[in-house]
């Protein structure tokens, strides 16, 4: 039976931080009646999302109405290669993965009678469309960034604005539809002064075949009501290219009876059960994503700020990334007497639980819509990439945000007073009452986006009718 539905092949970024959302995007196309592949590298997370979702290779499960299977390749770096150096790193990815995928691609279709009618990928690997081109098979790609980064990579490959260059530094950038953001508000990777030019150069790439017409489906993971005038303006601006807002993914998937999941730590802290023991708006969530390792002081000023506020917590410390050479952070003895401090937490759930009045964040995309379709405030703590726009947009446009840093071109460090006047802003009085109201308005919006009928509901349908379509 499994050979007559219309065969997916999503392939991810090997960080959770891409896989989450590609992963919600998998379960949601299969549970419409499609065979889904999933495909990653076995490291760094393949092999524990083996383990925790109990995975065999090619082994079918069942989702809805359709079938999702998981497949991991070794990505042939040797283990003595700096993990950390993406500028090695980045073409042995592609080389491997374009191999692999290829031999992927034609297993199913010669030896289970499965052709792939469509590749999907997150931007990370824009390789993928190569592939998919090569074999002559339609491809999309799942934009796990708000459209305004779209617009700003977009409008910088193109040379359509001024931006900061070595000579002119602190160029203000101003597209249609969107604030006027200062150098440092712009994704940092397209500033000439990030030491992460290699990420914006990978994003960059995936541009570009957009511009070839490699990808012509272009899966946004926000919604049309948060960003309604530049999606229109991109949608003019780039005809070629579908932009499809089928977000927040998280809430659209939250209808899927399925206990498939790719962020594979597991919480032995009774987060939730811990919460329900508190009062309502009484808690300060803090986390600041998969990959964030910030400064030793800047963990002092935070924890020191928290004790300052007299505000209980819930804060999430991951453990250092394997490879990279980091020291696992120190928190003060004390600190532990006024909140919780835990390894991993069920994020989504942590952020709609009623004990949570504000969260403490990086602001990742997948935060971000999180915490808007959660009705949640932010405490807006970017460090780099689309962190330092996305939180102008929390801060000056959704209004559910307050300031606490401005990213990795701050000097400034940030200091225990700020911390505690910050947390106590979006937590107490008259600015919390606001920023709880606007942040609970933006969470009816999201929910009215996915429910049935809504912007994104309806988006997703079309998106899966053409899937079929192809078959």
């Amino acid at each position: 039976m499994e050979s007559s539905l219309s065969h997916v092949m999503l392939v991810s970024f090997p960080f959770l931080g891409h896989i989450n959302p590609l992963l919600r995007l998998a379960k949601l196309i299969a549970s419409k009646g499609l065979l889904v592949t999933f495909v990653t590298a076995e490291e760094p997370c393949g092999k524990t999302m083996r383990q925790a979702n109990k995975i065999q290779d090619g082994e079918l499960k069942p989702v809805g109405l359709g079938f999702l299977r998981f497949e991991f390749f070794h990505d042939g770096i040797a283990d003595d290669i700096d993990k950390s150096d993406f500028n090695t790193l980045r073409p042995l990815m592609e080389a491997v993965g374009k191999q692999e995928i290829k031999k992927l691609v034609k297993r199913y279709e010669v030896e289970e009678k499965q052709p792939v009618t469509c590749l999907i990928n997150n931007a990370f690997v824009p390789w993928v469309c190569d592939v998919a081109e090569e074999l002559h098979i339609p491809s999309a790609v799942l934009w796990v960034q708000s459209c305004a980064c779209f617009a700003l990579y977009y409008y910088y490959h193109h040379l359509l604005v001024q931006f900061p260059t070595e000579t002119e530094p602190d160029i203000n950038v101003a597209i249609p539809c969107l604030p006027l953001l200062k150098h440092d508000e712009i994704p940092s990777f397209l500033h000439p002064s990030s030491p992460f030019a290699v990420l914006g150069e990978i994003i960059l790439d995936q541009l570009k075949r957009f511009n070839n017409n490699k990808a012509v489906f272009l899966l946004m993971d926000t919604f049309k009501e948060l960003e309604r005038d530049l999606i229109d303006h991109m949608s003019h601006l780039c005809p070629d290219i579908i932009c499809t807002p089928v977000g927040p993914l998280f809430k659209m998937a939250e209808t899927i009876s399925s206990n498939i999941k790719g962020d594979i730590s597991k919480s032995t802290d009774h987060c939730i059960e811990w919460l329900d023991s508190k009062e309502p708006s009484s808690i300060v969530y803090i986390s600041f994503g998969t990959v964030i390792h910030l400064k030793q002081e800047e963990i002092d000023e935070i924890a020191h700020g928290l004790l300052n506020s007299g505000l209980s917590f819930l804060w999430v410390v991951r453990p250092p990334l394997e490879g990279l050479n980091q020291e696992p952070h120190v928190l003060p003895r004390e600190l532990e007497e006024k909140g919780k401090i835990v390894e991993w937490c069920p994020q989504e759930r942590v952020l709609a639980h009623p004990a949570v009045a504000c969260f403490l964040s990086h602001c990742g995309w997948n935060s971000t819509m999180e915490a808007l379709s959660s009705g949640v405030p932010v405490v807006c703590f970017p460090q780099w990439g689309d962190q330092v726009t996305n939180a102008v947009y929390l801060v000056d446009v959704t209004k559910t945000g307050v300031r606490l840093g401005r990213g990795e071109a701050d000097e400034k460090s940030i200091s225990r007073e700020v911390v505690a006047e910050k947390l106590l802003e979006a937590t107490v009085g008259e600015k919390a009452v606001e920023l709880r109201e606007n942040a609970r308005r933006w969470k009816e919006e999201a929910e009215a986006a996915v429910a049935y009928g809504g912007s994104s509901h309806r988006n997703f349908g079309e998106f899966v009718d053409k899937l079929v379509a192809v078959k």
